[in-house]
């Protein structure tokens, strides 16, 4: 571990006020990321207007917008001199859009600041909120990802505020709107799920035309938490990533530790070459 970039990551998330999804869901990869500068900054605030029981972000009442986070975004990301970078939101339900608005401000002035810099956006569901989704889009962020998590029948129970088809909708849509967005979606498993529930959401991800999957462990923030169920071998992990493959995703990412924005640099740079190889193929058959 580099201390010195660590605290330096840490520095500049602290000087602009800055929450990360690093911190307020306790990742257990936040010493790797930190040190090596990659960090997932977490928009329109650390209080949540959902209640998922996997997840460590406090739920509650939201304070207003922050008018001046677009600029305190781009401003830390060209700080950490970012090759990529991956912006995330809590729900807010609150807000007539869901905040779809404010992401937009955010990527784009991101992108103005940081003309070189990739974006990856991590976002809600945006449920009953019509088509405000496309207000992120218009922004033209290179990577779309939303988490799927669970499979169908643990929805009530892990996700209570969400609907599972409406998230394979949303990324359906994006896709059929923006092609040349990468489209990206996470899986948590250990919740009691069954294999064949896994295989399922595979499926229903590909039908969304789905490029890139991510599978890890999930591990229980607090006793208040949703009780995990068991913890998947390694060996299991690679049996997942292999059966994805094979269903037709551009890439997957499958291992204990996995989580949506872990390695996301690299796996950026991964999904393009892979894109290209397919194109290449594509043109000489």
């Amino acid at each position: 571990m580099d201390t010195q970039t660590f605290f330096k990551t840490k520095e500049i998330v602290n000087k602009n006020k800055l929450n990360t999804v690093c911190q307020e869901a306790n990742c257990p990869n936040i010493t790797e990321c930190w040190s090596k500068k990659h960090a997932t900054f977490m928009i329109m605030g650390d209080t949540c207007t959902r209640g998922c029981a996997f997840c460590n972000v406090k739920t509650g009442k939201p304070n207003k917008l922050d008018l001046l986070e677009p600029h305190k975004i781009s401003s830390a990301v060209k700080e950490l001199n970012l090759n990529h970078v991956v912006i995330t939101s809590v729900d807010r339900d609150d807000l007539d859009d869901g905040g779809a608005s404010h992401f937009k401000k955010v990527v784009i002035e991101t992108k103005k600041v940081n003309p070189d810099t990739t974006i990856e956006v991590l976002t809600p569901d945006f449920l009953k909120k019509g088509n405000s989704f496309k207000k992120v889009l218009e922004a033209e962020p290179d990577v779309f990802n939303h988490n799927i998590e669970t499979v169908p029948s643990l929805y009530l129970n892990v996700r209570p505020g969400s609907r599972y088809f409406a998230s394979i909708k949303l990324l359906e849509s994006v896709k059929s709107l923006k092609p040349n967005i990468f489209t990206k979606s996470g899986l948590m498993v250990g919740l009691g799920e069954k294999k064949n529930e896994i295989l399922q959401v595979m499926d229903d991800l590909r039908t969304a035309n789905v490029d890139f999957l991510t599978i890890g462990q999930y591990l229980q923030p607090s006793p208040k938490h949703y009780p995990l169920q068991r913890y998947y071998r390694p060996d299991e992990f690679k049996e997942l990533k292999n059966i994805a493959l094979s269903k037709g995703f551009l890439l997957v990412a499958s291992s204990p530790l996995t989580r949506s924005s872990y390695h996301a640099d690299e796996d950026f740079k991964k999904l393009k070459n892979k894109k290209d190889e397919q194109t290449t193929c594509q043109t000489l058959q």
